[in-house]
């Protein structure tokens, strides 16, 4: 996906951002969002959109990437879903990388999820 782009794509961050956990706990936290993802799968934790809204924010707020994190974690989370013969997501149904309402609404939806309500996020995504 990005390895035109980036030709450092696919490595993980190896200093602290703004955003995102300490970059030596990246690896641990993958893992473990993982396993987290595996059990909600087979325990019928959440209903598909919960469960991709609940997935998509963990990997964004694990940010494991300099950069592309929110396009890598809309396409994982899309994959999780269709894997499990669910439909894609809709992220708001328009561009996310454009500056503008729709990438304003997703980034706060996040930050609302960041204290806790993913119920902003849950809708976001599917709309």
């Amino acid at each position: 996906m990005f390895n035109i782009t980036w030709s450092w794509a696919g490595q993980f961050r190896n200093t602290d951002k703004n955003v995102g956990i300490h970059w030596p706990f990246i690896p641990a936290e993958l893992h473990s969002l993982c396993e987290d993802t595996r059990y909600w799968l087979d325990h019928d934790t959440y209903g598909w959109v919960e469960l991709g809204a609940r997935f998509h924010h963990r990997l964004v707020s694990i940010h494991p990437f300099p950069n592309g994190n929110g396009r890598h974690a809309r396409l994982a989370t899309d994959i999780v879903l269709r894997q499990n013969g669910q439909k894609a997501l809709t992220w708001g149904s328009q561009s996310l990388t454009a500056e503008g309402t729709p990438r304003r609404a997703y980034i706060e939806a996040l930050r609302v999820a960041d204290q806790g309500d993913l119920a902003p996020l849950i809708s976001f995504v599917n709309t």
